[in-house]
């Protein structure tokens, strides 16, 4: 099996892609093991030397920080705050998620300024090599003094507790290390706060969210000019002297791709007997587009903030110094991911209007794209199907970056809800596949009734890979299994994905 190293180098979507994609196992390098080791032995060092309270190594935590705690008692305190934390309800995080979790952790803490021992990071690589997956909830982190919760139920099997999937088996954590020969690990002063601290869970959703949205949005481009076609639409609104005076990077960039999908289009280039089209195919450039500028802002975010450190307190060693701060606070991706859902959310919620259109009896298509209207509703009803997705997506996209909850009695008195934008901006994904789906079920349909003319070589090469799982409907049917097999097409589509963020 190939293996990934654990390194300072410079992280990106592209390389995360190809350790899932891939499946390649985690390593430590040397680089890495020397950092956490130097910065292990001088927190073990100041410890020795100095009996002034840093915050969460020999204190209480959050306003208990005015506790200090015994020298003799440091590794129960680190204990004591993983058990006590893992407070997670509701749904369990997919396995998927916490596995990037598991891996964004693990690159975290290998930077050396967190204070763990190089046991701790290994167990945790171990973990995620083994397929030994924690069982963690979406509902109790604040995204502010770290994604507490979640972590805390991430870091559990470290000590033997919890719960974890194991060769698709949901087993108690000590069964497993029991199984596999792991003894818990001894926690030293500063590791429980490390493995707490930190915005792993907002970080991997947002993460998961960026890499299947760089998917999303291409196929919202492929799928858009599909319906562009079958709607006997207009070419024009993509030229590039449209774009060029109103130069937003992702209006460009989809005005350009759509034209080129349609090359060699007999229906783009026939005369119409219309001058013009509704929005939600003649302004296709800007809306995909101001959603793509917005995916890639997000994107921006999430690549920083994975290639940081976000624990605390941060340890400084050649610096000789602990600092107590805050970069374990999620506005950062809390506003991101508000972002995040609203640009996914207008990716549906255009798709449905373009579906609309194509229901609707217009430019010689039959009413709800079925030979028999009347005897047969045809698709009638995927289009309420997706209306009431992209409704579902307009109450998910109230942001959450905009409350705040003081906890901890007044001394944790602004938090980013960035755990919450990161669930909803999960869900609104989802969503956003469904409606998008949908309109490729209608698109691809409508297409048939322009036959003989053929859409451009392309598209008829994509369409014809979709018609291998769902057929041209002739007569009503059961149109929930074609529905589902249409998102199942969108998933696994080959699709040229530019990981780059746009400069």
């Amino acid at each position: 099996m190939q293996t990934h190293q654990i390194n300072s180098n410079y992280l990106t979507f592209e390389i995360i892609e190809n350790i899932l994609s891939e499946n390649l196992s985690l390593s430590l390098s040397e680089n890495a093991i020397r950092k956490i080791h130097k910065c292990r032995e001088y927190l073990d060092k100041k410890m020795a030397e100095s009996s002034e309270p840093i915050y969460g190594v020999n204190t209480g935590f959050g306003s208990l920080y005015d506790r200090t705690i015994s020298f003799d008692q440091l590794g129960e305190l680190q204990k004591n705050l993983v058990k006590s934390h893992a407070c997670g309800i509701g749904d369990e995080v997919p396995q998927e998620i916490v596995r990037l979790m598991l891996f964004l952790k693990i690159q975290s803490l290998s930077y050396g300024h967190s204070g763990v021992q190089t046991v701790t990071v290994q167990r945790l690589i171990d973990m995620y090599n083994t397929g030994v997956t924690p069982v963690v909830y979406e509902l109790g982190s604040l995204g502010a003094s770290g994604d507490l919760s979640p972590l805390a139920h991430l870091s559990l099997p470290l000590l033997g507790l919890g719960e974890v999937y194991y060769n698709g088996n949901k087993l108690p954590s000590g069964e497993v290390c029991q199984k596999l020969s792991w003894n818990p690990i001894e926690l030293q002063s500063k590791e429980g706060l490390a493995l707490l601290n930190g915005t792993q869970f907002m970080s991997a959703y947002g993460v998961y969210c960026c890499l299947k949205v760089f998917r999303l949005s291409v196929l919202a481009d492929f799928i858009g000019a599909l319906s562009l076609d079958a709607f006997d639409g207009r070419i024009e609104p993509f030229h590039e002297l449209v774009q060029l005076i109103r130069p937003h990077k992702g209006q460009i960039k989809t005005a350009r791709r759509i034209t080129n999908l349609l090359k060699g289009s007999e229906l783009i280039n026939r005369p119409k007997a219309h001058v013009q089209d509704p929005y939600s195919f003649r302004c296709m450039p800007q809306v995909h587009g101001a959603s793509k500028d917005s995916i890639n802002y997000v994107a921006y975010v999430f690549e920083k903030e994975i290639n940081s450190v976000t624990d605390n307190p941060t340890i400084f060693p050649d610096e000789d110094m602990i600092i107590s701060a805050g970069n374990f606070h999620g506005q950062p991706l809390a506003l991101a991911l508000d972002n995040l859902c609203i640009a996914m959310s207008e990716l549906g919620n255009i798709s449905e209007r373009r579906t609309y259109q194509l229901v609707g009896g217009n430019r010689e298509l039959p009413p709800f794209l079925v030979a028999n209207p009347g005897l047969n509703s045809g698709f009638m009803i995927p289009q309420y199907t997706a209306a009431s997705i992209v409704s579902q997506n307009k109450q998910l996209c109230t942001p959450a970056s905009v409350d705040s909850i003081e906890s901890s009695q007044g001394q944790e008195d602004h938090v980013s809800m960035g755990a919450n934008a990161a669930t909803k901006a999960y869900r609104v994904l989802r969503n956003a596949e469904r409606i998008l789906s949908i309109e490729l079920f209608n698109a691809a349909q409508a297409l048939e009734f322009r036959r003989p003319l053929r859409t451009s070589p392309f598209l008829e090469k994509f369409v014809a890979e979709y018609r291998e799982v769902v057929p041209f409907i002739e007569n009503d049917t059961v149109m929930a299994p074609f529905m589902t097999k249409t998102v199942e097409f969108m998933q696994n589509a080959k699709v040229n994905v530019p990981f780059e963020i746009m400069s």
